[in-house]
């Protein structure tokens, strides 16, 4: 037995429904189940990274993602136009399609999902050794500006929305992808933004500020009653890229009693803002370091971004967890940490707010 294999982790974003909804025909759910090189998460994959959960993300692009999307962050500096707003209609229909193929996967496998609606459901899953999801939706078009959607959306079990994906929305101003860039890059949440933000309140729905831009992020801090969560973000002191969070951000996270979910996407860790395979894992422990330096121990978790970056090749996949987990032992971090920083850290903040 080695030494990270009781370690458990919980995933603070991941985009495989985003994949599984642009594979033919039903062979994406085979794909999950039995395994497959094109995805970083998958059930074999799964249960080798000893993966209790996660948020799962449903994003709905204006078109199928491409590679373009990466090679693009490959250049020294960046700043790329973002895709036109989505129009509602699509936007809900992609994100009904995507918790159609969860339940099917659910039902496939029979007592291995928990869609987790509250923390008792969190508790349970991992009592009965399931799968812990979270709905998570990225960029809250699916949602009609008289809020009826939303209505639906939380009885089909989503219990986390970002108000924003980079792109601009009815409800605020995400932020693009630009390096070297500050996030204060424009008008923040809208005053149907700010209304969302008061119905996720209502709803205890968790409010997610990985894609909004500064002004966003502080409207959001603000209103919102509920600790100020960024699932998957990064440290802009050491990466300025827009897509990560200032100092200032993070001492305010971590003031609400909130969280952070550190993401591996390379362009978001990297010192020169590249989305490259080629990264050492050293730049993820700085990431780790700052974190804890200024949000303490207990408040920094991961949010991988699986499924929808490029990821250090050393990792790979899920399964490429437990080496990370094995790099941060070996690095200094004890046991004790590495298991808050893989799993408790989210359960506990789940145990008092959700």
């Amino acid at each position: 037995m080695k030494i990270y294999d009781d370690i458990p982790y919980f995933d603070g974003h991941n985009d495989v429904l985003l994949k599984l909804f642009y594979s033919k025909n039903k062979i994406k759910i085979n794909d999950f189940i039995e395994g497959n090189e094109n995805y970083h998460i998958d059930i074999p994959k799964i249960n080798k990274a000893n993966f209790i959960g996660g948020f799962f993300a449903i994003f709905s692009p204006n078109e199928k993602p491409t590679e373009d999307f990466f090679s693009r962050m490959k250049a020294n500096t960046y700043n790329y136009k973002l895709p036109e707003p989505l129009l509602y209609p699509q936007a809900l229909s992609t994100t009904i399609s995507m918790i159609s193929i969860l339940n099917d996967i659910k039902t496939k496998l029979i007592n291995r999902i928990l869609i987790c609606k509250n923390s008792k459901d969190i508790k349970d899953s991992i009592n009965d050794n399931k799968i812990a999801i979270i709905l998570h939706i990225e960029g809250a078009e699916a949602i009609s500006e008289n809020f009826d959607s939303l209505g639906i959306l939380y009885s089909l079990g989503v219990r986390s929305i970002g108000p924003v994906w980079s792109r601009s929305n009815i409800f605020g101003h995400g932020v693009p992808f630009s390096f070297p860039s500050s996030p204060d890059t424009g008008p923040g949440l809208t005053d149907l933004g700010k209304e969302l933000i008061k119905k996720c309140n209502e709803l205890n729905i968790i409010i997610d500020l990985s894609h909004l831009n500064e002004k966003g992020f502080w409207d959001v801090a603000k209103i919102s009653t509920s600790p100020l969560v960024a699932t998957h973000s990064n440290v802009h002191e050491i990466c300025p890229h827009s897509r990560n969070l200032t100092n200032k951000q993070l001492e305010a996270i971590k003031n609400s009693e909130g969280i952070v979910g550190l993401n591996l996407a390379t362009a978001f860790l990297r010192t020169d803002g590249k989305m490259e395979e080629d990264t050492n894992l050293e730049i993820i422990l700085r990431h780790f370091d700052h974190l804890i330096n200024i949000l303490g121990e207990d408040k920094v978790a991961i949010g991988s971004d699986f499924d929808g970056a490029k990821v250090p090749l050393k990792i790979k996949n899920l399964e490429g967890m437990n080496v990370l987990k094995e790099f941060l032992l070996n690095s200094g971090y004890n046991k004790n940490l590495v298991i808050k920083l893989f799993s408790q850290n989210w359960l506990n903040f789940f145990y008092k707010h959700f």
